[in-house]
């Protein structure tokens, strides 16, 4: 899965499908980190604010769980 960076959808839902669909998969396990923002910047080859926007996107879908000072991890059972 890439992202489309001239496509109609914006990067940061582009982003979070990606990291979803890893999550999904086992790549990245309930409990466990997902990349940092700083992270998904160099991967993704976007801005900061567009990482931070993909990483609030799967919060919002109920994915991933944001610990202050932590990073943000894959919750135990998805939210759907």
């Amino acid at each position: 899965m890439t992202v489309d960076l001239d496509g109609p959808e914006p990067l940061y839902e582009q982003i979070a499908r990606v990291i979803a669909a890893r999550i999904a998969d086992g790549t990245y396990p309930p409990r466990r980190r997902i990349p940092s923002e700083a992270a998904i910047v160099e991967e993704f080859a976007v801005s900061r604010p567009t990482a931070r926007a993909a990483v609030q996107r799967l919060v919002e879908q109920g994915l991933v769980q944001t610990v202050r000072g932590k990073g943000s991890y894959v919750v135990d059972t998805p939210q759907t």
